[in-house]
C-alpha cells in the first residue's frame, strides 16, 4: 500500500466499540458492504457482530483487537488471540470503500509480525466460510493453505448471522511464521 506510513496501528478500547461494529458490519452485511469484494449478503443476513462480541474481544485476556487509522478514521480491524503456540486471526474487517488498495494486505502483514514478536508464536490460524473461494483464495495469496479441517456454521445463533442456504461451515486455514 503506497500510503501505508499513513496508518497508525492501536489496541483498540471500549470508547472504539461502536466504532468497530459499524466498520465490521459495513465490510460484511447489507447493501453497503457491496461496496467492497468482502461482503457476505448473499450468504448471510442479519448482524455479523455485536457491541458485546466486540467488547469480549477488546477485553480478552489473552488476545487485542487491533485497530488501523487512517488520517485520524478507523478505516480496519482485526482480533489476534494468542493460543499456545499460535495465534487466531479473526474479526478483519477493511472500509469497502478502501477494499482493493492493499489496505487489507498491510493489515494482516503487521498483525503477523506483532503475534510472531510479541508472543513468539510460530503459526497463525483462522477460520472462513468454505463457500467464500474469492476469500480463501487471496489468503492463500499470502501464505495461509487450507486444512480441510472443518466446523458447523452455529445455524440457529443470530448474533452470527442468519444464513441464507444450507451447509455452511468454517475451514481452518494455517500459516507458519517464521
Amino acid at each position: 500500500m503506497e500510503n501505508a506510513v499513513a496508518l497508525t496501528f492501536r489496541d483498540a478500547t471500549d470508547a472504539d466499540v461502536d466504532v468497530l461494529v459499524a466498520l465490521i458490519e459495513s465490510a460484511y452485511r447489507g447493501d453497503a458492504s457491496r461496496a467492497g469484494w468482502t461482503t457476505e449478503a448473499d450468504i448471510l443476513e442479519g448482524q455479523r457482530t455485536d457491541p458485546e462480541g466486540v467488547l469480549q474481544v477488546i477485553k480478552a485476556p489473552d488476545g487485542k483487537l487491533l485497530t488501523v487509522e487512517q488520517a485520524g478514521r478507523v478505516v480496519a480491524c482485526c482480533q489476534l488471540e494468542h493460543r499456545g503456540t499460535h495465534a487466531y486471526f479473526g474479526m478483519f474487517a477493511v472500509s469497502p470503500a478502501l477494499q482493493g488498495a492493499g489496505l487489507g494486505k498491510a493489515v494482516i502483514a503487521e498483525a503477523e509480525r506483532r503475534a510472531r514478536e510479541d508472543w513468539g508464536v510460530t503459526e497463525m490460524r483462522m477460520t472462513v466460510i468454505s463457500v467464500r473461494e474469492d476469500l480463501v483464495a487471496w489468503y492463500e495469496r499470502r501464505g495461509y493453505r487450507r486444512t480441510g479441517e472443518m466446523t458447523p456454521f452455529p445455524y440457529g445463533e443470530e448474533r452470527f448471522g442468519i444464513p441464507r442456504r444450507a451447509g455452511l461451515q468454517f475451514e481452518l486455514l494455517v500459516k507458519p511464521l517464521v
